[in-house]
C-alpha cells in the first residue's frame, strides 16, 4: 500500500472499488480476471466458428443442435463477464448484478444442456427428434422460469425497504449468504437433471449419440462438483474458518471455473463434431455378411458379367465341310445370340446368305423335269410326240 492509500500497481486516479482489477498484493485479482479475458476470448472466437461452420455442416441431426451451442456459448460469455462483478468491491450495481445474473446464466447454460439431453433420449426412442426450433423454444420457456422467479425476488427485496432508509444505497449487497443460496433451487433442479437425463443416452445404439451424452454428463458431474464446493465454502466454510473476505473471491472462482467446464467439456467437443460426416449406420453385427449391391451399366459396349466364360458365338453352319447341314425344327432370328459385345473379328452370315443357303436346299431337295426333244424317225413323229406329251401331264398331275 502506498502512503496515500493506493494499492501498489493501481493509478491514483482509479476509483477505489476497482483496486481488486490491479492490486498486486491480492493476487487472486489479477489471475481471475486473466482467466475471465482468456474466456470471453475463447468463447466469442467459438461463437464465430459455429455460425462459420454452419454452411459446412452435412448431418442434419447435428445443425439441429448448432442453436443450442451458440445458446449456451452467449451464457458462458455472461459468465466470464460476470466474474468481474466478484472481483470488484460491492456497490449497489455490482450487487445486483450478482444476485441477478449469478441464476439467470446459470440455468441457461443448463436449459440447452437439458434439451439436449432431451433430444438424446427421444431420438433412441422415437428414431428422430424433435426439431431444432422446438428445442430453443424448450430452452427458452426453462431459462425463463429462472428470469421471472429472480426478477420477482430481486423486485421483492428491494421494495422492502424505503428509499429514505440511510442503508437504502447499500441494500442490495445486504443479504444473507443462505437466502443467496436458496434463490437458486431451481438452477440446482437443472443441474440435477442435466445428470438424470444424460445417463439413458449412454446405452444409445449410435456410438456419436454416445459421445454426445457422456459430454453432456461429465459436464453435468464437475459443474455439480463445484456448486457443492462454493455452497459448502459460502454457507458455512469462510465464515467457520473466520475468513469472511473470501465470500467474492469464493463466488469469483466458481464462476470462472464452471464457465471453462462448459466451454471444456461441453462446447469445444461438440464444436469439433459438427463437420463430422453422418455415421448413422453402424457396423454388422459377428455373423453377419454385408454383400455390396451390384451396380448394371446397360450400354453398346458394357453388360453383366457371365458367371463361366461360354462361347457367345454362333458357329457358321452355312461354311462347315465337316457337318451336315441340320434343318432347325423352329425358325432363328439371326439377331438372337445379340449381347451387346463388340465382334470384330468373327465373321456372321448376314440375312441374304441364310436366303440363299436355304433356297439352296430347296433346289437340292426337289428338281423340275426338263422336257425332252422327240426323236426324228419319220414314222414315228407323230406317236412320239404325244407319248411326251402324256408323260409331261403325268408328271404334272402327280
Amino acid at each position: 500500500m502506498n502512503p496515500t492509500g493506493v494499492p501498489r500497481g493501481c493509478d491514483p486516479s482509479i476509483s477505489a472499488i476497482f483496486y481488486q482489477l490491479c492490486d498486486l498484493t491480492a493476487v487472486w485479482g489479477i489471475v481471475l480476471e486473466a482467466c475471465a479475458a482468456a474466456g470471453m476470448v475463447t468463447s466469442f472466437m467459438l461463437f464465430v466458428i459455429v455460425l462459420a461452420s454452419l454452411p459446412f455442416v452435412t448431418d442434419k441431426k447435428r445443425k439441429g443442435m448448432v442453436a443450442l451451442q451458440a445458446s449456451i456459448l452467449v451464457f458462458t460469455l455472461g459468465l466470464f463477464g460476470l466474474t468481474f462483478a466478484f472481483i470488484v468491491d460491492r456497490y449497489s450495481t455490482s450487487c445486483v448484478a450478482r444476485r441477478f445474473l449469478f441464476g439467470v446464466l446459470f440455468s441457461g447454460c443448463l436449459s440447452c444442456l437439458v434439451m439436449h439431453g432431451l433430444w438424446l433420449v427421444l431420438l433412441e426412442r422415437r428414431g428422430s427428434g424433435p426439431r431444432s426450433w422446438t428445442l430453443w423454444l424448450g430452452a427458452l420457456a426453462l431459462w425463463l422460469v429462472e428470469v421471472i422467479i429472480n426478477t420477482e425476488w430481486l423486485i421483492i427485496t428491494e421494495v422492502r425497504n424505503p428509499l429514505s432508509d440511510p442503508i437504502a444505497l447499500h441494500h442490495p449487497c445486504i443479504i444473507a449468504n443462505q437466502d443467496f443460496v436458496m434463490a437458486l433451487i431451481y438452477v440446482m433442479l437443472l443441474l440435477l437433471a442435466v445428470v438424470l437425463i444424460a445417463l439413458p443416452s449412454l446405452k444409445h445404439k449410435h456410438k456419436q449419440w454416445r459421445r454426445d451424452g457422456a459430454f453432456i454428463l461429465v459436464t453435468g458431474f464437475f459443474t455439480s462438483a463445484i456448486w457443492v464446493t462454493w455452497i459448502v465454502m459460502y454457507t458455512y466454510g469462510n465464515g467457520a474458518a473466520g475468513h469472511a473476505s473470501w465470500d467474492d473471491p469464493t463466488l469469483g472462482i466458481a464462476v470462472v471455473s464452471n464457465a471453462w467446464v462448459f466451454l471444456g467439456f461441453y462446447a469445444i467437443p461438440e464444436i469439433c463434431l459438427l463437420t463430422q460426416e453422418d455415421s448413422e449406420q453402424e457396423q454388422p453385427l459377428d455373423g453377419e455378411h454385408v454383400y455390396p449391391a451390384r451396380t448394371l451399366v446397360y450400354g453398346p459396349d458394357l453388360k453383366e458379367p457371365e458367371p463361366t466364360q461360354q462361347n457367345v458365338y454362333v458357329e457358321n453352319k452355312a461354311f462347315s465341310m465337316d457337318e451336315a447341314a441340320i434343318e432347325p425344327t423352329t425358325p432363328v432370328s439371326p439377331y438372337a445370340v445379340y449381347n451387346g459385345q463388340r465382334q470384330s473379328s468373327v465373321y456372321q452370315p448376314t440375312e441374304i446368305a441364310l436366303i440363299a443357303k436355304h433356297l439352296k436346299e430347296m433346289d437340292q431337295g426337289a428338281r423340275i423335269p426338263r422336257a425332252t426333244a422327240p426323236p426324228l424317225n419319220p414314222g414315228s413323229g407323230r406317236s412320239s410326240l404325244s407319248r411326251s406329251v402324256e408323260s409331261l401331264a403325268s408328271q404334272e398331275w402327280s
